[in-house]
């Protein structure tokens, strides 16, 4: 288990995906355009291996890369020939055991691949490029009513701009995340200028300059490349604006308009973490923060109402500081309930043995019970070896949502053989089906298979359910959630088996069936929502709709059908299971 909660079981499961499009790459390769996904993946994990010295591992990478570049490799293309020269980089900057370097070298082989990437799969970018040439004839347009101080012509071609961006905007973050950022600054500034009183006709002209060079660098292949070497997070807006109050408290315009300059400058690096969690926030955010620059920079400042904008973004912006994640409780709900259950099934057959006076083969229960333990542990070290490459931060949000969907799938398997079995007579018949059969042929083996196919299940379910929540849990709270899980286990375990202490079988199911229902609603809504931050699904917002992540509930289109109809299936099962209770 340490192996797992090392690598934060974020692979686990996904095997069986890898396994298949393996062979769906071998076979389709002759026949589409290359997939380099596996080669990115690979240096992705390097990357991350570097930062913590784990050389093996590296070099593994490395040589897997080697491999599966020979395989994909076009003979008659220079690039390729740039991608092995770089791969002998790794090799010898390994020698060296530097971190800089290795971390280096890996940063320029992928860039080698990119290069390769685009060749082998190339896309018309010139073509994509030239839809930002609708923005010109406006930006002239606007540029003309500002010459004459007609502001209000000028609004309404900015607002035209601003439609006509929003169309485009995707293609420039493509390619350019830097230049994405300056033109969304620029645009904001533009704004500011038109809507302070009084307007501000050299910061306008200034900010359309700007703008127009931007435009026509990213036009002619002139855009930044890098944008700045320093790293922001939401943290740092909410910051900007925090210091932005203060200053207007204090009556320091100057100071709090720097700030909330600073925060356009940085939003288009941070609002990812916004637009895919509460859109109508994102919206504010992007026409708010512009209007309050205005009202702090017009002649009669409007400091309270600029006040009270920003306090009421602050206080929105606030709860998405806390990454949606999931608890130590949340860890524990989920091995204490599939321990129990294996708990029980192990406990129940013991008694059985006992009562139809065949004590003497409990030896078989217990070591079918070790082989299921073993098995999961193999089960689970195998996979996190095998997988763990995938782990790339590129593909995180992927990996995340599907492996979440296929946890939720099986919980709610579980959740309603849960709930099938909370009659006792049921639970009895299910026990005395499989047991009666291996008494009555006498085979001492069967008895061990019963106990190591429930463990075993047990186990791999338990893996598996992790698998979904892992991605988003602290290693400390998924540690600590295991081990309190653990250690109710041993307690409970030592009272049934020592004391033949019964567990009350129809609430145990109940409140188990509740939590695993509780879970899958939960991880269902942060998976699909991992995949609409990995821009897999789109995001059809629902304004007004509550944005709870202690339930997985985001307001979604995309998010809320999907646990709709799980909550129907749910009532659904329910009553069906209740009307045939009733027969009984």
């Amino acid at each position: 288990m340490e192996s797992l909660t090392r690598n934060k079981l974020a692979t686990i499961f996904l095997a069986f995906v890898f396994l298949l499009n393996g062979l769906f790459f071998q076979a389709s390769n002759s026949y589409a355009a290359q997939n380099h996904d596996e080669l990115f993946v690979y240096i992705g994990d390097s990357i991350m291996k570097a930062k913590k010295e784990d050389w093996d591992s590296i070099y593994q990478n490395m040589k897997q890369f080697e491999e599966a570049f020979q395989t994909v490799k076009n003979k008659e293309s220079k690039v390729a020939s740039q991608v092995e020269n770089q791969l002998k980089a790794v090799y010898s900057a390994l020698e060296t055991k530097n971190k800089e370097q290795i971390s280096e070298a890996l940063s320029t082989l992928s860039t080698s691949l990119v290069n390769y990437d685009a060749e082998q799969n190339p896309v018309d970018i010139e073509k994509e490029r030239q839809k930002l040439k609708v923005l010109l004839p406006i930006m002239e347009d606007f540029k003309s009513a500002v010459e004459v101080e007609d502001y209000g012509t000028a609004n309404r071609h900015y607002q035209n701009l601003q439609v006509q961006w929003t169309a485009v905007e995707k293609i420039v973050r493509a390619e350019s995340v830097a230049t994405y950022g300056e033109i969304e600054t620029k645009m904001a500034f533009l704004r500011i200028a038109i809507t302070q009183q009084p307007q501000d006709q050299e910061k306008a002209l200034n900010s359309l300059a700007e703008l127009t060079t931007a435009i026509n660098n990213f036009l002619t292949g002139k855009e930044t490349k890098k944008a700045s070497n320093e790293s922001y997070t939401l943290r740092d807006v909410v910051d900007f604006i925090s210091v932005s109050i203060e200053a207007i408290q204090s009556n320091d315009i100057k100071k709090a308009t720097t700030e909330l300059n600073q925060s356009l400058i940085i939003w288009p690096m941070v609002e990812g973490e916004v637009s895919t969690r509460d859109s109508k926030l994102y919206s504010d955010m992007e026409t708010k923060i512009p209007i309050v620059i205005s009202l702090l920079s017009s002649t009669n400042k409007d400091t309270d109402r600029a006040t009270e904008v920003l306090l009421d973004l602050k206080t929105r912006l606030e709860p998405l500081l806390t990454s949606m994640s999931y608890s130590y409780w949340d860890a524990a709900l989920i091995l204490l309930r599939e321990g129990l259950e294996a708990l029980l099934i192990v406990a129940t057959l013991l008694a059985f043995l006992r009562k139809t006076n065949h004590a003497d083969k409990q030896k078989w229960i217990w070591g079918g019970v070790a082989a299921g333990v073993g098995a999961s542990a193999l089960f689970a070290i195998l996979i996190t070896f095998l997988f763990s490459k995938l782990t790339a931060a590129s593909s995180r949000e992927y990996i995340e949502g599907i492996v979440g969907i296929i946890a939720v799938i099986m919980m709610i398997t579980v959740g309603m053989w849960l709930h099938n079995n909370t009659n006792i007579k049921k639970w009895n018949n299910y026990i005395q089906k499989y047991m009666g059969k291996a008494i009555a042929t006498g085979s001492l083996v069967t008895f061990s298979a019963i106990s190591f196919l429930a463990i075993f299940r047990e186990g791999a379910e338990t893996i598996i359910f992790y698998a979904g929540m892992a991605p988003n849990m602290e290693l400390s709270q998924l540690s600590l959630g295991i081990a309190i899980a653990f250690v109710i286990l041993l307690v409970i375990g030592f009272l049934i088996i020592r004391y033949s202490v019964n567990i009350p079988i129809r609430p145990f199911f109940i409140v188990a069936t509740v939590l695993i229902y509780f879970l899958a609603f939960k991880i269902l809504g942060m998976s699909i929502h991992s995949l609409q931050v990995a821009g897999v699904i789109p995001t059809h917002s629902l304004h007004d709709f509550p944005h709870i992540d202690w339930i997985g509930l985001f307001p979604s289109l995309e998010t809320f059908i999907p646990q709709l109809a799980l909550f129907v299936i749910i009532c659904g099962t329910s009553l069906w299971i209740k009307r045939n209770e009733a027969r009984l």
